[in-house]
């Protein structure tokens, strides 16, 4: 009986942890559908500025660029931007970015270059912050909301700028994890600084849509095209089109951060909302497995106290 006893509470505690894990996939799930709106509501701007810059770009296409951000320096030191999570139980996203950034950190070193890290979220700074590892950071970014916003990219470009304005950096690597799918997602490196003029023009665009089938979650991607409209050759622009230029660059670079944070934060809830998936079916299997053996034990006991009463009965 002792022995049925810790079977049912075995499988009254593996019911309690699925209904948790359950919990948590239907929230990662929502705040997915959160992270997808949020990417649909910046878009206008974003297609926006891109247009604007395409054409100031046109306008000045045969014209030498001399801005901070254009300037290509020797690459002495660089900086690796680092976004993971806050959180875990996300299975290994957390660990693919951080081996990606380690990975990245090796080459330069390789190469005889410096690197130092500006670290977004609580689990790299965790790692990198490690006295044992004596990573070199820069600055860090904790406690950002989990459906990024504006002003903390802003906050995040503007370190990044005052870096490479003060020549302190050479070059700035933005080291996140863009979303794939809701069960892949893929460590990438982008350069953020210095900008090329021919980094500027306007490219398809994918954005994911989480939908429901058949009672089970999917993605569904899709190519957007931008219509880029072309100003007319002879327009005159108040300003000097290179002041306008310099002046709309920080905010594109605000907006490619934007970006990736939604794709590293995209990634992050869909490897939860995997990882909580999984968890859930294995403790369905669990209670399957501990059900089963319940009910030997329970039959082994009835049979042996009709075996008992059988033996008593013949004694007689």
């Amino acid at each position: 009986m002792a022995n049925l006893k810790a079977i049912r509470d075995r499988i009254a505690s593996v019911k309690n942890t699925k209904k948790i894990t359950e919990a948590m996939r239907l929230v990662a799930a929502a705040k997915v559908r959160r992270a997808q709106e949020q990417v649909n509501s910046t878009r206008p701007f974003a297609d926006s500025l891109a247009q604007v810059l395409y054409n100031i770009q046109g306008k000045l296409q045969f014209e030498d660029v001399d801005l901070p951000l254009f300037q290509q320096r020797e690459v002495k030191k660089v900086a690796l931007v680092v976004v993971s999570g806050d959180r875990g139980l996300c299975g290994g996203y957390n660990a693919n970015v951080i081996r990606r950034a380690e990975i990245r950190a090796k080459e330069l070193t390789a190469q005889g270059v410096e690197y130092t890290y500006v670290i977004v979220g609580k689990k790299a700074v965790q790692y990198f912050g490690n006295e044992t590892r004596q990573a070199p950071i820069e600055k860090k970014f904790v406690g950002l909301e989990q459906i990024p916003t504006a002003p903390e990219a802003a906050e995040i470009g503007d370190e990044l700028l005052s870096l490479f304005l003060a020549e302190e950096v050479d070059k700035v690597e933005l080291i996140y994890t863009k979303f794939v799918s809701l069960i892949a997602s893929k460590p990438v490196i982008q350069t953020l600084m210095p900008l090329t003029t021919q980094g500027l023009e306007v490219k398809d665009d994918e954005i994911f849509r989480l939908t429901t089938k058949g009672g089970q979650f999917g993605v569904e991607r899709e190519n957007v095209t931008s219509e880029v409209e072309e100003y007319p050759k002879d327009t005159i622009f108040e300003q000097d089109p290179l002041q306008i230029l310099e002046a709309l660059l920080p905010l594109y670079l605000n907006n490619q951060i934007l970006r990736s944070l939604q794709e590293a934060a995209a990634s992050e809830l869909a490897a939860r909302m995997t990882a909580m998936n999984n968890a859930s079916e294995n403790a369905s299997e669990l209670m399957g497995d501990l059900t089963m053996s319940y009910n030997k034990a329970r039959q082994a006991a009835i049979t042996q106290e009709l075996s008992e009463v059988v033996a008593g009965a013949n004694a007689l």
